[in-house]
C-alpha cells in the first residue's frame, strides 16, 4: 500500500511539474525592448493588436498581424507572415498584445508550436497598454 501511495505521489508531482513548465512564459520589460531597439538587436515585434488599436498606437517597427485574440484558425493564420521569416532568422520575437495577457500567451504558444526556438520568444510585459515611451510610438 505504501509503495502505491509513493508511486501515486510521484506521478502527481511529475504531472504538476510538467503543467507548471507548460505555463512558464518569458517576459521582456519595456525598458529591455527600448534597449534592444537602441542597440539595434535583431528583434521582431510581433504585434497582435486589432487593426484599430494598432493604428492608434504601436511601437515603431512593430509588425502588425491583427491576430488578437489568437483563438481561431483565422486569427492564427494572420501570424503566418511574421512566423515565416522568424523560422529562417535568429531574431528575438517579442509578442506585443494589448495588455500582455491571454492573447500574448496564445501567440507565444503558436510561435513555439511553429518552430521558433523558445529561447528567442518573449511577451512584452504589460503589453502595449504598459508601454511608457511615447517617443518610440508610431
Amino acid at each position: 500500500m505504501q509503495k502505491m501511495l509513493q508511486m501515486a505521489t510521484m506521478v502527481l508531482l511529475l504531472t504538476l511539474a510538467t503543467s507548471v513548465s507548460a505555463f512558464a512564459y518569458q517576459y521582456m520589460t519595456a525598458a529591455e525592448v527600448k534597449q534592444n531597439i537602441a542597440a539595434k538587436t535583431p528583434m521582431t515585434l510581433v504585434d497582435i493588436q486589432v487593426e484599430d488599436e494598432f493604428n492608434q498606437h504601436h511601437i515603431i517597427g512593430a509588425q502588425a498581424t491583427y491576430a488578437y485574440p489568437v483563438k481561431s484558425d483565422a486569427d492564427r493564420n494572420k501570424m503566418t507572415p511574421v512566423i515565416t521569416p522568424l523560422l529562417s532568422n535568429n531574431d528575438l520575437a517579442v509578442v506585443v498584445c494589448p495588455r500582455g495577457g491571454g492573447g500574448a500567451k496564445r501567440a507565444y504558444d503558436l510561435l513555439l508550436k511553429s518552430g521558433v526556438a523558445e529561447d528567442r520568444v518573449y511577451i512584452l510585459e504589460k503589453g502595449q497598454a504598459g508601454w511608457p515611451y511615447p517617443e518610440l510610438l508610431d
